[in-house]
């Protein structure tokens, strides 16, 4: 099975230029989804405690992988959707900016692996790492299910010096 043929490509949306991935179909046949699943945890190179999410998508990946593996999942939130106490972190986009929150740390450098379901510009993604580690985790690998390889830079690693580990590439 080609999981390619399961992630559709919407020219145009949301907005004029932007070449959305969608990944509807993919998450609605479940030999797609389990394989994702199975292809994704297969990236993992160590253990750690939790897995992380990034909202919104990155939720269905990341608690996938958790109950997997039988390990915690952690929320990296967008703004105003946790309740306090939480650290925040505002980033800047390609046209305009966003926030992050989080809960801090139970236990200082609990590891935990940054699970995405796309990476274009990396921006969001780096903008978690640096949350993350801001709240006192230490962040062992990061996994998206695609990586848009042509939009950010070819050599591009997050603020720790970790690279992003992918199980789709495109174009």
């Amino acid at each position: 099975m080609n999981l390619k043929d399961y992630i559709h490509s919407i020219q145009d949306w949301p907005s004029k230029g932007v070449n959305y991935k969608d990944i509807t179909p993919l998450l609605s046949n479940p030999q797609a989804f389990q394989l994702s699943i199975k292809g994704m945890v297969d990236l993992i190179e160590s253990k750690t405690a939790m897995v992380a999410g990034i909202d919104a998508r990155g939720f269905i990946f990341a608690s996938a992988i958790a109950q997997k593996l039988g390990l915690g999942m952690l929320l990296l939130r967008k703004s105003g959707k946790l309740p306090p106490p939480k650290i925040t972190f505002k980033y800047e986009l390609e046209y305009g900016s966003d926030e992050l929150e989080i809960k801090q740390v139970q236990k200082k450098d609990t590891e935990i692996i940054l699970v995405d379901d796309i990476v274009a510009t990396g921006g969001t993604i780096s903008a978690a790492c640096d949350l993350c580690i801001k709240a006192g985790y230490s962040v062992k690998q990061a996994i998206v299910l695609i990586d848009l390889v042509k939009i950010h830079a070819e050599n591009f690693v997050l603020s720790n010096g970790i690279k992003i580990d992918s199980l789709i590439k495109l174009d």
